[in-house]
């Protein structure tokens, strides 16, 4: 996902450096996305973010065609909590089939 917010000034200066070593020139090969980026990088740092809800998006491809035929699904609002989990590694971020759950679970709350 993206997300600007929720960074403070001293996690704006530090991030660059936690991140210049993951640096590579083109998307990762793992890294599934229909989105432009300047910068790419490997999927190894792990950070929490927080959203209001999980929405389905024509946009971003996580879960792409499981929930709707063209959609995926994104965080709204993202933000970051301020926890860099270094303490775990890419494999051990929310996965794809536990968002699908999330996103089901909230139908089920609302009656969908």
């Amino acid at each position: 996902t993206k997300c600007g917010t929720g960074f403070t000034d001293e996690d704006l200066k530090k991030l660059p450096k936690i991140m210049e070593k993951h640096q590579i020139p083109h998307r990762h090969p793992r890294v599934n996305s229909t989105l432009n980026a300047d910068i790419w990088f490997e999927p190894k740092v792990v950070i929490e973010i927080l959203g209001a809800e999980i929405t389905l998006s024509p946009i971003h491809v996580c879960a792409m065609n499981a929930i709707r035929k063209g959609s995926g699904l994104a965080i709204r609002f993202p933000r970051f909590t301020g926890n860099y989990r270094l303490d775990k590694s890419a494999e051990d971020a929310t996965s794809v089939e536990e968002i699908i759950e999330m996103y089901k679970s909230r139908l089920k709350k609302m009656g969908g």
